[in-house]
């Protein structure tokens, strides 16, 4: 392990720096409807919108992953901060739907260089304690979205506007600015060992690493896009929909921040196996019940994703630490590249279920517009009451796949360190 004297000081600015990262989430979440009825936009800009800060974030991932060996972990943080400053303010003085869509994009771009820059840095500077060290980092973005969504709910009871709401964001953010500009950056685990660029490239084509980036897009799917979906599938299931997301949240939060003992007991493998069966677990239940049985289900399933992009990304820099930073971002990059199709996908399956549930040439434009309380309206509740749970159901093939993978994958390594074990060699 490399001597890095500020590693704590390190590890501190990377956790504010992605706080700024799920904060962005967490509040644009909250005041989107706002800035809609604000600048007039429709539903179709404001999913643009959205849907920008995940373009951002897989390009500035990949890209970051490819030149961090080259200009440095520090430069890219600098670069990040930069983006972060320039995508808060441009939403704070936004005009209208041009300047809401680059301030978005800004922070996409901001959020993938940190993730590009950062997971590097903590394998880096934790190259003892890989898998446990990513997922205390990766526990400041559910709780940052935690704390992004209270800050909306108690401003807005307070009265105070958006644009402070957005602002508030600033502070952590001139503080890791501050702090990565003062810190001294060691160079990057894969530099420090003494493995080439043209090795570490030859490494990508692992069969395991292959095998890991597509298991990527699945962990990834399960975990984000229900994430981001709960809200508007179950709401009409449940009068709480909002408070599943919380309460799944929370779980990831606390066992993130336990991972510890968890990953030294199970390997990352293991964990990884168990995250599957329970995200499986905690779908079935949360497409298949309602009432309070939906809050066991967040609780089942939040203890399923709350290991799964930290312990992939821990995985792959512990057994094939010669991808390097080009690797780990590459996972990362794929994870979120993976979310953002497949919510394309999702939107038009759950537009086609609500039209299949409406009575026979039925148009869902009209159904939507229907004064609440009218017959239309209620027609359509109901059939958002049935096509929620369904796209669950659809998603829940997901895990179950993954289960069978990371099973797979348990023998694999198991096979495979008892192969490499100085007791088998001796034997």
């Amino acid at each position: 392990m490399q001597a890095t004297p500020q590693r704590k000081q390190l590890f501190v600015a990377s956790c504010l720096a992605l706080l700024v990262t799920s904060l962005s989430f967490g509040i644009r979440a909250g005041i989107l409807g706002r800035l809609g009825v604000e600048f007039e936009l429709n539903a179709a800009q404001l999913g643009t919108i959205a849907a920008t800060a995940f373009w951002g974030f897989p390009l500035a991932v990949v890209i970051g992953g490819f030149v961090v060996d080259v200009i440095g972990m520090k430069k890219l943080l600098i670069i990040a901060f930069l983006f972060h400053l320039a995508g808060i303010a441009l939403t704070i003085f936004a005009g209208g739907y041009w300047t809401l869509f680059i301030s978005t994009l800004c922070v996409g771009i901001a959020n993938g260089t940190v993730e590009a820059a950062c997971n590097p840095l903590v394998a880096t500077i934790y190259s003892d304690n890989k898998t446990t060290k990513l997922n205390h980092f990766h526990l400041w973005f559910p709780g940052g979205i935690v704390i992004g969504t209270l800050i909306v709910y108690f401003l807005d009871k307070a009265g105070i506007g958006w644009q402070v709401q957005v602002g508030l964001m600033l502070i952590p953010t001139i503080i890791y600015g501050y702090l990565f500009s003062k810190l001294s950056f060691p160079v990057t685990e894969r530099v420090a060992s003494g493995v080439s660029t043209a090795e570490m490239y030859k490494s990508l084509l692992n069969p395991l690493f292959i095998f890991m980036i597509i298991l990527m897009f699945g962990t990834a799917i399960t975990e984000l896009f229900t994430g981001q979906w709960i809200d508007l599938l179950l709401k009409n299931v449940s009068d709480n929909a909002i408070l599943l997301l919380t309460i799944e949240t929370g779980i990831m939060v606390l066992g993130r921040a336990f991972a510890e003992p968890v990953v030294h007991r199970f390997s990352p493998a293991g964990v990884l196996l168990i995250s599957a069966i329970l995200s499986a677990a905690g779908l079935y239940l949360m497409g298949h019940t309602t009432g309070n049985m939906l809050f066991v289900g967040a609780i089942v399933f939040g203890m399923g994703v709350c290991y799964f992009w930290p312990t992939m990304l821990g995985f792959v820099s512990e057994n094939l630490p010669k991808t390097g930073a080009v690797g780990l971002n590459l996972m990362g990059g794929a994870g979120m590249f993976a979310v953002s199709v497949y919510m394309i996908f999702m939107s038009g399956y759950y537009d086609n279920l609500l039209v299949a549930k409406l009575p026979a040439g039925a148009s869902l434009a009209d159904y939507s517009n229907a004064a609440a309380g009218t017959e239309m309206a209620n027609a359509l509740g109901e059939a958002k009451k049935l096509a929620g749970p369904e796209v669950l159901n659809a998603t829940l093939i997901i895990p179950v796949i993954l289960s069978i993978a990371f099973a797979g994958l348990l023998f694999y390594m198991r096979n495979k360190n008892k192969a490499n074990s100085p007791t088998t060699n001796a034997g």
